[in-house]
């Protein structure tokens, strides 16, 4: 399996630091947080990723290069600016990712202690377009995004949050808009359908959205 790290965003809300690292590299436990998914995904047993860049992504490439040092092969979606959002990045990478199910992954997220391995064995059965990772509701996301029941995104039921984790089927952008459009909408209308699975993970999670929660992760072990 193919893998797809996010990593075009602003990152408007960690300013001033953003103003200059991107904030897939903002350095987490001593090293940037992209790090973090590559060495994870390597760990995994996958050999081949995909990076998106758009806000000061020429920092990037020199930065992580072939991916060699990590036991990967990365190969580079560059948008410019604006970027694509998140939807709109996966499309336009997608004749990098082939025509198999891939993993992605949300680069301003830090995770410990989720089965990777796992994860990247994963086939979607069926018909079905997409797998989410969801994760209970934090503070600052109290009303969730997906419900959940029975292994399946569905509109009633208990709520929670998206952790930025997919399995995502390229199927799933049949139709998309051209340019940029986010990702939350594709995976609402498959799940209408019953195209969606999920399962809860309940272990370490952090959105590193704000100044304060990078502080506080940094506090943290692992």
């Amino acid at each position: 399996m193919k893998a797809m790290i996010l990593c075009a965003g602003r990152g408007s809300r960690l300013r001033p630091l953003t103003d200059t690292v991107p904030k897939a590299l903002v350095p987490v436990h001593g090293q940037p947080l992209v790090v973090h998914h590559l060495k994870a995904l390597a760990r995994a047993g996958i050999r081949e990723v995909v990076i998106n860049t758009g806000w000061l992504g020429a920092q990037f490439e020199p930065m992580l290069g072939s991916g060699k040092a990590f036991g990967l092969r990365i190969e580079w979606s560059h948008e410019g600016w604006p970027a694509l959002e998140t939807g709109g990045g996966i499309a336009r990478a997608l004749p990098l990712l082939g025509e198999q199910e891939f993993l992605v992954i949300n680069g301003d997220i830090h995770v410990g202690g989720l089965d990777w391995k796992r994860l990247a064995r994963m086939h979607l059965p069926g018909n079905d377009l997409a797998h989410v990772v969801l994760v209970p509701n934090p503070p600052h996301n109290l009303k969730g995004d997906f419900g959940f029941v029975a292994s399946r995104v569905v509109d009633a039921g208990p709520s929670y949050t998206f952790s930025g984790i997919s399995i995502l089927h390229p199927a799933l952008f049949e139709g998309a808009p051209a340019g940029s459009f986010k990702l939350a909408p594709l995976l609402r209308k498959a799940a209408a359908r019953g195209q969606v699975t999920a399962e809860l993970f309940n272990g370490r999670w952090s959105d590193v959205g704000t100044p304060e929660r990078l502080a506080h992760l940094e506090k943290q072990r692992g």
